[in-house]
């Protein structure tokens, strides 16, 4: 086989991977916005969050990686319902712009406090697999990648289940269409909330674990959630399904970008900012996204 074409496919197996890890952040951004319409600035610092502590568990403490990786977990729903709780419940009734400019003081504020705490330097995580990477079907790939694809498949699937079976799934949903009705119906909108904050940021910490695990740990990692936003954009807002097809979508785009670029354009980085390229022009031709549900506005 062409080592050119081998490249490529390498390439393309590694985006469709690295996008299912896109495609779980993308569904946190996107839980978060249907159930209260704020898009989460700080969703890469949820990331970083959970990477960090999972570190600091594993390296300071030393403790096995399956019991730092299920405290960081539980630490996780305790900070992303604490975080709604005192900081944003308060917010409840305020102007949108007004709440997506605390995320965004949120995001500036955890970037910092990590630094403070960790340093500026990338810190290597404790490899949880003996062997680091699988041969498969002639291609190298990493384990924790095949393992991370694994888990995010179940987590898809466990998210298709939460909507439309378990009883605050349907509150989430009768939440995001109409809060006022909901709160008639005796959903509380408040819990809603705080479980929608709780679950994205456990979804996120796993995301950010897997990255840290195959590229280290530094500041360097929240730029994740700013990558997936294109992701988002591109699948909708409000659109689970949408967050998921936009997810693999940019992580293949993205493989796709840097075989272009080596092969033929030799711009140097064009995988990192083709994302971006594709949010502008979806923009222009769809500002709804693939999925999203279009709102007509009648003046």
């Amino acid at each position: 086989m062409d080592a050119n074409f081998t490249l490529l496919i390498q390439l393309l197996v590694n985006g469709v991977i690295v996008g299912t890890l896109y495609a779980l952040v993308a569904m946190c951004f996107v839980l978060i916005y249907k159930a209260s319409q704020i898009v989460n600035f700080a969703q890469g610092e949820f990331l970083l969050v959970g990477a960090w502590v999972c570190w600091w568990l594993l390296v300071e403490l030393e403790l096995p990686f399956l019991v730092g990786f299920l405290m960081t977990l539980g630490f996780m729903v305790v900070f992303g319902i604490l975080l709604q709780v005192v900081v944003l419940r308060p917010l409840i009734g305020e102007p949108v712009i007004s709440v997506i400019m605390v995320t965004i003081g949120l995001s500036i504020f955890f970037q910092a406090m990590m630094k403070w705490l960790f340093g500026v330097f990338v810190q290597p995580f404790p490899q949880p697999f003996e062997t680091q990477t699988v041969n498969l079907l002639g291609l190298d790939v990493e384990t924790i990648y095949l393992f991370s694809t694994l888990v995010s498949v179940v987590i898809m699937a466990g998210f298709a289940w939460f909507f439309r079976q378990s009883r605050i799934g349907l509150a989430m949903r009768a939440t995001a269409f109409d809060q006022q009705a909901a709160q008639s119906l005796g959903i509380s909108v408040k819990q809603v909330f705080a479980v929608s904050w709780a679950i994205s940021a456990v979804v996120s910490a796993m995301a950010g674990v897997v990255v840290g695990v195959v590229n280290g740990v530094s500041s360097a990692l929240s730029f994740v959630g700013i990558k997936v936003f294109p992701a988002v954009i591109l699948g909708g807002l409000d659109s689970i399904v949408g967050g998921v097809v936009g997810g693999i979508l940019v992580g293949v785009l993205e493989g796709l970008a840097e075989w272009v670029d080596g092969q033929f354009l030799h711009f140097g980085g064009l995988s990192g900012v083709a994302p971006f390229y594709v949010l502008v022009i979806i923009l222009m031709i769809r500002p709804y996204g693939l999925f999203g549900t279009e709102q007509i506005e009648r003046v």
